[in-house]
Parts: C-alpha cells; structure tokens; sequence
C-alpha cells in the first residue's frame, strides 16, 4: 500500500490525471487510442494471457468502456503535506438537485425530509456536502449554483 500511495503521489506531482471507481470489470491499456491490451483469464490458476485489439469494433468498445469508467471515476489530488485526497464529485447527483429546487422555494429540512421520503439528517448531509462544493457561497445561492451551470437536469 505503501509503494501505491508513493507512486500516486510522484503521479500527481508531474500533474497527471488520477481517478479513482470502486470495481473494474477487467485489466486494460489503451495506447493513444490506437492500440488496446486487454488482460484475460481463464480458469481458476489462469495463466497471463492477453488481447491485442487494433484499429477495429473491439477497440472503439474498449476506449468507450474506459471513457465511461474515467467520467464515473473521482478525481484524486494532493492534500497538505502532499498526501493523496479524493475530490468530491463535483457534479450534484439527481437527490441533490431535487433538494436543492425545494430548498429555493423555501421549505426547511423537515420538510423536504418529508416530500423526498428521506430522513431529515440525510437531507442535512447532503446539503453539507453541497455547500462543501460551493464553499464560497451562502447556503440558498449555493443552490443556484448547478442551474446556472447547466448542470441540473430535466424532469
């Protein structure tokens, strides 16, 4: 764990790019999207084995499968002391945007507790974690935040 947090730190020094998901559905390099190795398994002691995908179906679906993962991914980035930190999505999710109108129209977090179906302190938390995105920002503009940015989404 050491040696992985020591080459993620080198990594973010020189201002690569690091994003992070929970599960990957296979090990995968993809070389200027030109050029895909993917590592396949077979059996319960698999040997290595590997696929070599060029210019054809199976790469334009690996590079989709990756740009898919990298856009779910959290970006990661150095914190005080250069240690690693993961960055908080900076994308409010469909629950938030949700809490977000009701807060602007005036209703309190009991209320909204009560509209989402949710519990008052998760209503709570979530409008902490939005205000952390927006931390600059009073608590109703907060809100208005992801409308201007074109980031809320339509019913």
């Amino acid at each position: 764990m050491a040696d992985l947090t020591a080459y993620l730190t080198a990594a973010l020094q020189r201002d690569t790019q690091v994003r992070v998901v929970d599960t990957v559905p296979t090990k995968l390099v993809i070389a200027d999207g030109a050029r895909a190795l993917l590592f396949v398994h077979s059996g319960p002691a698999p040997e290595p084995a590997a696929v070599v995908a060029h210019s054809s179906g199976l790469l334009v679906s690996l590079v989709a499968l990756f740009e898919s993962l990298w856009r779910q991914g959290l970006p990661l980035r150095l914190g005080e002391g250069d240690r690693v930190k993961q960055e908080p999505d900076p994308c409010p999710a469909a629950m938030d945007l949700q809490i977000l109108s009701l807060i602007l129209i005036g209703l309190t977090d009991v209320s909204i507790a009560r509209e989402l179906g949710l519990g008052a302190r998760t209503v709570q938390r979530r409008l902490k974690h939005l205000m952390e995105l927006s931390p600059r920002a009073p608590p109703v503009p907060a809100g208005m935040v992801p409308a201007r940015s074109g980031s809320s989404t339509r019913a």
